[in-house]
């Protein structure tokens, strides 16, 4: 018979016999009598990481569970963090939350707990996106901000992002402070819960109508949106705080023919109609593709829960529906803005675009063709941020974006933006319609013309202490023993992004990786061939990104180009032994 770890179950006493409520309680000890030790124990393991993200896990009792002692907890670091940095100031703070399961209860716990520590809590009254919390901190002046959110995850999760002063994620040293404070809180009693009404001030809709505005200023091509004003769109908030603001945003571009899925529309943390709330799963698109064929669209987007992602489905050439992945929308969207600045003359060789070092390198190549500028950043959206802040006044960020479906247009915000990236996405379709094209059309011209380069993410779920274990090995594992050849090239470089150092392994000839400490590997080969192994800083989830390239000859040749470079992804992964 299975037994609970004492070290385990003494951590449950503490939570029985500790200031928790009476309710928290009655669940710790059903778990006990049901003898559930695997679920108390992956409870209760350990305490919940706040990483350099915040919080994310499942909801439930328990240390290693999002409930209001955890986001309680990490709300008193921050404060205290808030309180050092800032001494003599009457610290601001702002406050959003999506449309999960508790998500506006965590946010309230999350207010009072500011309010108690004699912060300023600027509140926004109903469901929000992340980027619009990210705008309010910047555009209120506050110090921090905080996102209720597990952004894309199953409804069983939530979580919390913490934010600094620019409207970014916590970067270096920051991060690290803010963390420390959080560890150095030892008990609940710590914790100052009682809310302190005069700190908190309700935001309504006022920042709305100042960030829709923001973000109509940016636009490239209105001339086009006007000859184009009923391009079909179907959009899908997927139970989602997109439904706030993304068909407000279409609307003031000037897209007059937006239609919605209607059984999608309603915010809801249980996500009825679909298993993932992912815009970057296909299923979770199902009822915006039926509505698509339905009105024969020209477009289809989709927003997660927080609506900062966005999945996008266009007409391939046999006119049928296909699902763009994050790679090849946000190579089209740096194309078409970089083509569109220059049409315009707005480029001075002053501009920058921005991608991670697991995002497509045909973005590079545009940029270089176009003359302007790219940087690469470590995985996160905070890192495009950083970059964004340290250059804000001296160049021109004209947009970035990662694989993982979130993209950026213009400095208003610093996190990945599904409002703003929704309605750069539809006037870039009406972009292209306006000169015969179809954005599908559009993407291959871009291949024939940069290389096709094919990318695909395979995510392996280790759940728990083990899937945690097993990860933590298979990285060893690649680390000691890189592989030799993948797909029949052979292994020319090893870029460890965890010992920030890259390797030739022609010459064994190593220089030095200038980006933050992250545990990624890459190993390139001869072909060109990039392939990075990487745990998930926010799941249990180990991620291989494999990106491949050939030539395209021409549009008749996609389908057969495509085979071929999907058959050299599979033979990289079976090598990987993954």
């Amino acid at each position: 018979m299975q037994e609970i770890d004492p070290i385990i179950l003494e951590k449950v006493n503490t939570w029985l016999e500790g200031n928790y409520d009476e309710q928290v309680k009655q669940d710790i000890r059903k778990l006990l009598d049901d003898k559930a030790y695997t679920e108390l124990t992956d409870s209760f393991y350990r305490d919940l990481e706040f990483g350099t993200g915040g919080l994310r896990g499942i909801m439930g009792p328990g240390s290693n569970r999002i409930n209001k002692y955890t986001i309680g907890s990490a709300t008193q670091g921050l404060a205290n963090y808030l309180k050092k940095t800032y001494p003599n100031e009457q610290v601001k703070v702002a406050i959003a939350h999506d449309s999960r399961n508790n998500s506006d209860l965590f946010a309230r716990i999350t207010a009072e707990v500011f309010s108690a520590n004699g912060i300023y809590v600027y509140f926004f009254e109903a469901l929000r996106p992340t980027p619009e919390l990210s705008f309010a901190i910047r555009t209120l002046g506050c110090k921090s901000g905080v996102m209720l959110t597990a952004s894309h995850n199953p409804k069983e999760y939530n979580g919390y992002k913490a934010y600094g002063e620019d409207g970014g994620q916590f970067v270096s040293p920051a991060d690290k402070a803010v963390m420390d404070e959080v560890a150095a809180i030892k008990s609940i009693d710590e914790v100052k819960f009682e809310r302190v009404e005069s700190n908190i001030e309700l935001i309504s809709t006022a920042i709305d109508e100042q960030y829709l505005k923001k973000i109509v200023t940016l636009s490239v091509s209105p001339e086009a949106i006007k000859r184009q004003k009923d391009l079909k769109i179907v959009f899908s908030p997927i139970h989602g705080t997109g439904i706030t603001l993304v068909p407000k945003a279409l609307e003031l571009f000037g897209f007059e023919n937006v239609v919605l899925v209607e059984e999608q529309s309603t915010p809801d943390g249980n996500f009825p109609t679909v298993v993932y709330p992912n815009p970057e799963e296909k299923e979770a698109l199902t009822l915006a593709l039926k509505k698509a064929q339905e009105v024969d669209a020209d477009l289809v987007l989709a927003t997660d829960p927080d609506a900062d992602r966005v999945g996008i489905a266009v007409k391939n050439t046999d006119n049928e529906f296909i699902l763009l992945n994050g790679n090849q929308t946000g190579s089209m969207l740096i194309n078409y803005l970089l083509t569109a600045w220059q049409e315009s003359g707005k480029l001075t060789g002053n501009e920058y675009i921005v991608k991670t070092i697991v995002t497509s390198n045909l973005i590079e190549a545009i940029a270089r063709e176009k003359g302007v500028t790219y940087y690469n950043t470590l995985t996160g959206f905070k890192y495009i941020g950083e970059l964004m802040t340290k250059f804000e006044g001296q160049q021109t960020f004209i947009g970035g974006g990662e694989e993982s479906y979130g993209y950026l247009v213009g400095e208003f915000v610093r996190d990945k933006d599904a409002v703003v990236s929704a309605a750069f996405i539809a006037e870039m379709t009406a972009y292209y319609k306006d000169k015969g094209s179809s954005l599908f059309e559009a993407l291959l011209d871009t291949y024939i013309k940069y290389g096709f380069y094919k990318e695909k993410l395979i995510s392996i779920t280790k759940k728990g202490k083990t899937g945690a274990e097993e990860i933590k090995a298979l990285m060893e594992k690649f680390r000691d023993n890189p592989p030799e050849t993948l797909g029949g090239s052979k292994v020319i470089t090893l870029k460890d992004y965890e010992l920030r150092v890259e390797t030739d392994l022609t010459t064994n000839t190593t220089t030095p990786i200038e980006l933050p400490k992250s545990d990624v590997l890459q190993f390139i080969t001869e072909d060109g061939s990039i392939i990075s192994a990487r745990p998930s800083g926010t799941e249990p989830k180990i991620k291989f990104y494999c990106s491949v390239n050939g030539k395209l000859e021409s549009k008749e040749a996609f389908k057969q180009t495509d085979e071929k470079l999907e058959a050299k992804i599979d033979a990289i992964m079976n090598d990987l032994g993954v």
